[in-house]
């Protein structure tokens, strides 16, 4: 019987469900020695990034924060919206006075390394900087990738299948997949929030798994308009689809497919340690149990005016429990958290 790819590396290679990120830091070499990875809890950010090019500020599109339990039971997925406002700390290497934004803004303070150029590897230092200050946590690892790596990555497994939970109707493309039409008075810029038209692309709540394609895949996770919990059910969708995917990622040989198909379109973080010290380090994870969790939270309004989310109260009780890794004990006392198809068993 063939051996299952290490959840580490199946998540490494899922993250590109995050479709929502650009990377430009190749996954470091597997040669040498392998060193250790500290044993206990372990906390993994995952970001995803539009890839608008490296002379553009790159924006955290999608982050997931995975925590590995110190008796490596499973997995448990949860994120923070991307319109979070949150506490920005100062950056020295772009000189980055600390502000108030949203948290997606914090990639792309940290990212310029010159005159209109930006690195999202650089960025991803003040991303999980700031993330660690909201949760409370420290990241051992973490991974970053774009929308090109993530089609490549669905288009290497064939297509991934999920189980839809709800109706989704895509904002962006037609039933083909083509880019949707302009409403006329966005056809020449301005400021147009919704300025598409015409036949939508529809994703029907199922009852047992459908395949989508690459194209697919990646439009299903970045839809928001129309969901009756707007980002939160988008994130939700991103959480499942992330679990689909690994759970494709079957064997080394289909693994090395993946990875090569991605390229360098992945952007990897061992914490000082190479991707073959996480694959040691995580071998033994369940990988039969992945819980994905949504936080609960809500809109903030100055009157009238949208400024962004914001968590509930209680949210900074689960961020205890992850650092004290009793995730599991919480979830019972607090099982609307768990997503009603958010348990892998």
């Amino acid at each position: 019987m063939q051996r299952r790819a290490p959840w580490w590396a199946r998540l490494a290679i899922a993250v590109g469900i995050l479709l929502l990120v650009p990377a430009a830091v190749t996954v470091p070499s597997v040669a040498g020695v392998p060193r250790a990875v500290p044993a206990g809890p372990l906390n993994i950010l995952l970001a995803g990034i539009d890839p608008r090019g490296t002379h553009v500020r790159p924006l955290a599109d999608t982050i997931i924060v995975a925590h590995v339990p110190a008796d490596r039971s499973g997995v448990y997925l949860f994120s923070l919206p991307r319109d979070l406002v949150v506490w920005i700390p100062p950056f020295t290497p772009t000189r980055t006075a600390g502000r108030y934004a949203k948290v997606n803004a914090a990639m792309a303070l940290g990212s310029e390394v010159g005159v209109n150029r930006y690195d999202p590897a650089q960025g991803y230092e003040l991303l999980a900087t700031t993330v660690g200050q909201v949760t409370g946590l420290r990241f051992d690892a973490g991974a970053v990738i774009n929308f090109g790596g993530f089609k490549r990555m669905v288009a290497a497994l064939g297509g991934v299948r999920l189980t839809v939970d709800q109706d989704v109707v895509s904002e962006h493309l037609k039933p083909d997949g083509t880019r949707r039409d302009l409403l006329p008075g966005c056809r020449t810029g301005g400021d147009c929030l919704r300025p598409y038209t015409g036949p939508q692309k529809t994703y029907p709540k199922s009852t047992t798994p459908v395949r989508l394609r690459p194209w697919e895949a990646l439009d299903f996770v970045r839809q928001r308009y129309g969901l009756p919990r707007s980002d939160y059910d988008r994130q939700r969708h991103q959480r499942q689809l992330l679990r689909a995917v690994a759970a494709q990622i079957t064997d080394p040989a289909r693994l090395m497919r993946v990875l090569t198909a991605i390229g360098d379109d992945l952007t990897f973080d061992g914490g000082g340690h190479d991707i073959t010290d996480w694959l040691i380090a995580l071998k033994d994870v369940d990988t039969t149990t992945v819980t994905t969790i949504t936080l609960p939270g809500g809109p903030l309004f100055d009157g009238d005016r949208y400024l962004g989310e914001r968590f509930d109260a209680g949210v900074t009780d689960f961020f205890a429990a992850v650092k004290e890794d009793r995730v599991a004990r919480y979830l019972l006392g607090h099982p609307t958290l768990v997503d009603p198809v958010g348990r892998s068993r």
